[in-house]
Order: C-alpha cells, then structure tokens, then sequence
C-alpha cells in the first residue's frame, strides 16, 4: 500500500503538533512545517519515543508560511518526491494580544494579516494540484469562532477571513475536488488559548492529542 503524504503547516505546538504526531503514529509520512526548529524537533522526539511498530516519518520544514518563495519550492519538492498529497492541515496562525479595536496595534494588526490571510491565499493555489493529484486529496482548516468578540479585533477578524476564504474554495471544489473540510476544535489548554484566559482553570479543556483524534476520525 502507498504511504499516505500529509503537510502541516503549524507543527511544532498545540493542535497542530497533535495532529501532525496522530498522523504519523497512523503510518503516514508528514510533512511538518513551522517557524521554530526546537518545536520541530521535539515533534520529532516525541514520535520517536513512541516507538511504534508500523509508524510513518516526519519531515521536518523550519519555515515561514508567509514566505512565498519558500513554499513554492516547498510545493514543488513535495510535488517531485512524492507526486501528490493527501492531506494538508493549516493551523498555522499568528495570534495577536487582546486589545480594543481602537487601540489596535499596526505591527500586530499586519502581522495577523500576513499568516492569517495571506499565506492562506497564498498556499491554496500551491497545493490544490497536489491534493488534486491524490484520489483523497483533503484540506482541513480549523475555526474557533472568534470573530466579533471584545478584544479579538485583530486575531477574529483575520482568523474569520481564512475560514471565508476556505468556505469559498469548500464550495468551488464540492464536485471537482479536493475535498475541503472545517472543523472547530473544543477549548484546550494551548500556549493560544493560554495568552487569551491566562487565569483559565484548565482542568476541564480536552487535551490537543484528544481533539486531533476526533477530528482526524471525522475526515
């Protein structure tokens, strides 16, 4: 049987990391992208550790999503290993502190809209062919409603672009493929989650290896 390909664009923490280690137990090979090589490499270790019997591999691509050039040769080696990808997972996100919408600060505010939209923008038309190359191939964004919320001004509203823009891509491709799908993932104690609830008790969030899981068994 041919080895499942998946790239994940925002590896090295939280969900991202999760899903990326969920796959790779399952057999696949990943491609795992993120901006800090510790958070690739201990991704890596964990894998390892786990020492299981049938697990695929990781490749492991410290880089920047909102570099455009680095994606595209990315794209095009994936493309030339491997012909095609089955899966692509983006929960790659710059989150911006709370702060009102008057008091946005531009840094933040551009920064948001760079990884957010953006990259997003950016990186469908580079891997549509591949997922197209696959009989499976699947793109999967993840959404946690944020939009219109006090203090979320800069993260809701450049996070609510992305999903727009994968909701309209969702229905381009219904019939023709690739499949696109949208899942909310429930709360869970992240670095993310953390900066916006430092005070949180965290006791009753789902642990990320949980809901990477359940959202994996739900494509």
């Amino acid at each position: 049987m041919t080895q499942k390909i998946a790239l994940v664009t925002g590896a090295s923490r939280g969900l991202g990391a999760a899903i990326a280690l969920e796959l790779a137990a399952r057999g696949w090979h990943v491609v795992a992208v993120a901006r800090t090589v510790g958070g690739l490499e201990d991704l890596d270790d964990r894998l390892r550790a786990l020492a299981l019997p049938g697990a695929g591999g990781l490749t492991l691509a410290p880089m920047d999503v909102t570099h455009d050039d680095a994606m595209r040769h990315l794209c095009r080696s994936i493309h030339d290993r491997w012909g095609r990808l089955d899966l692509w997972v983006h929960p790659a996100v710059h989150v911006a502190p709370l702060a009102p919408a008057g008091s946005l600060d531009q840094k933040d505010w551009e920064k948001s809209i760079a990884t957010n939209v953006r990259a997003t923008g950016m990186l469908i038309p580079m891997v549509e062919p591949l997922l197209r190359a696959s009989a499976t191939g699947t793109a999967l964004f993840l959404d946690d409603a944020r939009a219109g919320q006090p203090f979320f001004g800069a993260y809701g509203a450049s996070k609510a672009a992305q999903i727009a823009l994968a909701r309209s891509w969702q229905a381009e491709t219904q019939r023709i493929g690739p499949r696109v799908r949208i899942a909310t993932p429930a709360p869970m104690p992240t670095a993310t989650r953390g900066r916006f609830f430092p005070g949180e008790d965290r006791g009753p969030l789902a642990e990320p290896a949980t809901e990477a899981a359940r959202i994996l068994a739900g494509l």
